[in-house]
């Protein structure tokens, strides 16, 4: 089935909220404190989607949305993609795609925060490319302010 890449609308949000929940709480909820996993809703998720909406890209499989990240400037501050397309090749191309709106906004070198402990996401941007180039002690965005937990810092030239 053909992989559509485009801006993500509001009306992609809670396909693309419900995404990120099972995401995250897929590849987080055994290795984050209980006190980030309780914050971390569907509702949670959707509020933060709608503040980004104009800097995040949706792949659309079958008119569905099987993945998205979103960017910050130079920072890949969000990639997703549906459990149900692992191993289908979505993530490399979803990947892709957020590199050449990176190097389309001018930037040369990239970074993103991979939480430690997330094993399978280190794997996939280590086979994309992606360098890990130190731990560091970062604030991470919740509906109660910051919380500060420790993340891998990777960087990729573009």
């Amino acid at each position: 089935m053909t992989v559509t890449f485009r801006t993500m609308t509001k009306a992609d949000l809670a396909a693309a909220a419900a995404l990120w929940h099972e995401g995250w709480h897929d590849g987080h909820a055994a290795i984050c404190p209980p006190a980030l996993t309780r914050q971390r809703t569907e509702a949670s998720f959707r509020d933060r989607l709608s503040r980004d909406v104009a800097n995040a890209r949706v792949a659309l499989r079958a008119d569905r949305v099987a993945g998205f990240h979103i960017l910050k400037d130079n920072e890949l501050y969000q990639f997703f993609v549906a459990p149900a397309e692992r191993g289908s090749g979505l993530a490399r191309l979803l990947m892709q795609d957020a590199e050449t709106a990176l190097r389309m906004a001018d930037h040369d070198r990239a970074w993103l925060a991979c939480t430690v402990g997330n094993a399978r996401a280190a794997r996939f941007y280590e086979k994309t490319g992606w360098t890990r180039m130190a731990t560091e002690r970062m604030e991470f965005e919740t509906a109660d302010g910051p919380f500060a937990l420790d993340a891998w810092r990777y960087e990729k030239a573009l």
